[in-house]
């Protein structure tokens, strides 16, 4: 398993994005008073780390999550009109048989979500 780290500055924005809007579920959390914030979030099997400790990652990551259900996904999505995107859903570049959709949160880190399609 292999789990990419995002760059977050502001947990209320992290939280908004990636729990309200994404619909990943807070596994834990380090948030002292004083001090960095790093966390766990999940949606399924893809995991991510969020950070807020210098030199942890670099603002405008990218990583890429390969999750079943992509169109029902992205419907969900787009229909909770939130003020943070309106993704699309396409076809990738490199292969005419795996959909994708990409979301970039607040903070510059890019979230690709891809699905092969029959």
């Amino acid at each position: 398993m292999v789990t990419p780290i995002f760059h977050v500055f502001d947990y209320h924005q992290a939280y908004e994005f990636y729990i309200e809007w994404l619909g990943f579920h807070l596994d834990w959390e380090d948030r002292p008073a004083t001090g960095p914030l790093y966390m766990q979030v999940s949606r399924g099997d893809v995991v991510l780390h969020l950070t807020s400790h210098h030199g942890d990652s670099c603002p405008g990551s990218k990583a890429i999550a390969e999750i079943k259900g992509l169109v029902a996904y992205h419907y969900r999505l787009v229909q909770k009109n939130h003020s943070f995107a309106r993704p699309g859903l396409e076809k990738t570049s490199w292969s005419e048989k795996v959909m994708q959709t990409e979301v970039v949160d607040p903070f510059g880190n890019r979230l690709v979500f891809v699905e092969a399609c029959a």
